[in-house]
């Protein structure tokens, strides 16, 4: 859908605070992918297999990060029998264009409706699928998850904002009163009440970023019967892994053979 009230978010001022695009200048390889997302502009990412017809994790990551980034992580993946698709947003990794608020969310949406097709021509079989938003990238994965209703499997949150508002006021000093956040797409927490599929929440409770309470009125307001809240003590906003890296997997892991 096209949002309303978008822009303001789209100004430079704003824009400046909140993204923080990375290129990636590497070569392409087997596990490189795009999708066209307008007539000038393709989002590039990184598809690693499990098995042919694996669960499948589509994940938006957080600012400043790009999609070769989670190549590290993806072995932990692959050994709970998931494939992992990664996408940047415009302007990061090997994308074009530039980031913008109301292309982040829609295309997110055009990635999801693309990537049955695309995966099924490379012989892959998208049985179940996650969505996945890390950071900045929550507010992509809810709407997919909004948007999708029981097309998708389930939806994973790692320290996601409730609020796009308050968070870039507490970043960057901006203050967007005129604006209505629903209109925008960037109230998280009330898109969640729509929100149905199995869901999992997680939040470092050290986090000085994004702070904990956010990821609290996540959980209490995702309208799904079936939703878990994983706490990881003594972790920040970029550190959950290195943390808890087990309590991290058992979680998904759970989720996704449920």
């Amino acid at each position: 859908m096209k949002w309303q009230d978008c822009e303001r978010l789209d100004q430079s001022d704003v824009l400046r605070t909140i993204f923080y695009p990375r290129p990636d200048l590497s070569p392409d390889d087997e596990q490189t992918v795009r999708f066209q997302v307008a007539d000038d502009i393709a989002l590039g990412g990184r598809f690693h297999p499990a098995a042919k017809d694996a669960p499948v994790i589509l994940l938006f990551h957080g600012n400043g990060e790009i999609a070769a980034d989670y190549d590290t992580f993806v072995p932990l993946y692959l050994k709970i029998g998931v494939s992992l698709l990664v996408v940047d947003y415009r302007g990061y990794g090997k994308s074009g264009g530039t980031p913008t608020f109301s292309a982040l969310l829609e295309d997110a949406v055009s990635v999801y409706r693309q990537m049955h097709k695309g995966l099924s021509d490379h012989g892959y079989e998208v049985k179940r699928l996650f969505i996945m938003g890390r950071s900045l990238g929550s507010a992509a994965a809810i709407e997919i998850a909004v948007q999708a209703g029981d097309g998708i499997n389930g939806l994973i949150i790692e320290s996601g904002f409730a609020s796009g508002f308050r968070l870039m006021k507490r970043l960057g000093g901006i203050s967007l009163a005129e604006l209505d956040e629903d209109k925008c797409g960037l109230n998280n927490a009330g898109k969640l009440e729509r929100v149905k599929v199995p869901t999992l929440i997680i939040h470092g409770e050290e986090d000085t970023i994004i702070p904990f309470e956010a990821g609290e009125t996540l959980y209490r307001r995702c309208g799904s019967e079936k939703k878990t809240f994983l706490a990881i003590p003594g972790a920040g906003h970029n550190d959950l892994l290195y943390v808890a890296h087990r309590e991290y997997f058992r979680a998904i892991e759970k989720l996704v053979s449920g």
